[in-house]
């Protein structure tokens, strides 16, 4: 069959969409040539010789009873509209996002609306449009909340983002991500605590808040399903070893927006210690280079927050410490190591990667996580991975952490 063919089959197909007995949402073109199919191949989603051509979305209409926020995992405030029931595209819908601030004042949709929906993709609820000659008279504009419907905290909206967010690291909302973010390897490295004993201890009650973390003990762990004396053991010892980390580490543990290792770094370098940097006011961290005024306004924003600030006092109640004055200093203009370019691989003895590269930075090197032509060299210690190989193929010189440390002394 030609192309004009097909198009009229679906176009027909679309027009008897509601009498057929199950749910369709468009239909699937494809090369009718076996040995053509071959030659097009596939793609690791898709087949090349094949096509899908979607109905446009089933609209109807319905009426605005509420519009409400919900709080994700995340901290964003979401506007919901909550519906009169309506059946769209074969389910029914009672409820659909609004997104953001700024899409409910494009489309405008108020409380008492009635409103065009349709689910996007014949899956997402989604309010296309507001028939404005059915709007009551006295609506109101919606405004999402100053204060955060989960934790009453103060809601906070960056300049030039389209997101309002809880800022609180303890909102229950978001509670199971913060955790998680905390324990993950670039952050405090809490071992043995993952997803699923997260959502046990959250919902069991045991951690109401962040620092709960590191109250627990092994007998309270001990009565979670399925975790033996051993395992419970093991995270304690985990939850100690994490209470001496870095202020890098710390800063990225906390969850502040925009502030990933990169600017960690940056801020603990520009103040090397917690107490000036939650005292440093917007100008202030503007003036660290790399920091914009959206990572500015952001930091100052979170640590202004008193349910972050009583957060960070408790953490550091239950011991977690840095070194005072640890953090890296900045690299040194015509430095011995100026211009070279270092990939650490391996377990080096005595000495954490992050105390190696802290070195090599401070003599004006660089550290980077790929082995390259323009690398000058790769400093390995025990069960190196597989850059020493790459460094080998491409002759980079490789130093053992004898020569690494003559080198850097």
């Amino acid at each position: 069959k030609d192309l004009p063919t097909a198009i009229r089959f679906h176009e027909k197909l679309q027009a008897k969409r509601s009498e057929l007995d199950f749910e369709i949402d468009g239909s699937v073109l494809k090369v009718n040539s076996i040995a053509l199919q071959r030659d097009l191949g596939e793609l690791s989603s898709r087949p090349r010789w094949a096509i899908a051509i979607k109905f446009p979305p089933q609209q109807e209409t319905t009426v605005v009873k509420k519009i409400f926020a919900s709080v994700g995992r995340t901290g964003a405030l979401t506007p919901v509209a909550q519906l009169e029931p309506v059946f769209v595209g074969g389910v029914t819908v009672s409820n659909a996002s609004l997104h953001n601030q700024d899409e409910v004042d494009r489309k405008d949709v108020r409380v008492g609306d009635t409103v065009v929906v349709q689910r996007a993709g014949d899956v997402i609820p989604q309010v296309v449009s507001v028939v404005r000659s059915k709007r009551p008279k006295k609506t109101r504009r919606y405004r999402l909340p100053k204060k955060c419907p989960v934790c009453r905290a103060e809601t906070v909206r960056p300049e030039g983002e389209v997101v309002t967010r809880c800022p609180n690291l303890d909102c229950p909302a978001q509670l199971k991500n913060n955790i998680f973010h905390m324990a993950s390897r670039g952050a405090l490295d809490i071992d043995g605590l993952g997803e699923k004993l997260i959502d046990q201890l959250v919902e069991a009650g045991l951690v109401t808040r962040l620092s709960d973390v590191f109250t627990l003990d092994a007998e309270t762990l001990q009565r979670l399903e399925r975790m033996g004396q051993k395992s419970a053991e093991n995270l304690v010892v985990a939850l100690a070893r994490a209470k001496q980390t870095t202020l890098r580490r710390f800063l990225i543990a906390l969850g502040i927006r925009d502030v990933g290792g990169g600017v960690a770094q940056l801020l603990a370098d520009a103040f090397g210690d917690l107490d000036p940097l939650m005292a440093a006011d917007r100008e202030a961290l503007e003036a660290v280079e790399g920091v914009g005024p959206t990572i500015a306004e952001g930091v100052v924003g979170f640590f202004a927050d008193p349910h972050n600030a009583a957060e960070i006092a408790r953490l550091r109640e239950l011991g977690l410490r840095w070194p005072k004055g640890s953090a890296r200093q900045k690299p040194a203009a015509g430095g011995a190591l100026e211009g070279k370019t270092f990939v650490l691989t391996g377990t080096l003895d005595g000495i954490t990667r992050d105390e190696a590269k802290a070195r090599i930075e401070a003599q004006g090197g660089k550290v980077t996580g790929s082995v390259s032509k323009k690398t000058s060299y790769v400093v390995v210690g025990d069960s190196p991975g597989s850059k020493l190989k790459k460094a080998e193929e491409l002759g980079v010189e490789v130093l053992d952490q004898s020569a690494f440390e003559d080198l850097v002394t």
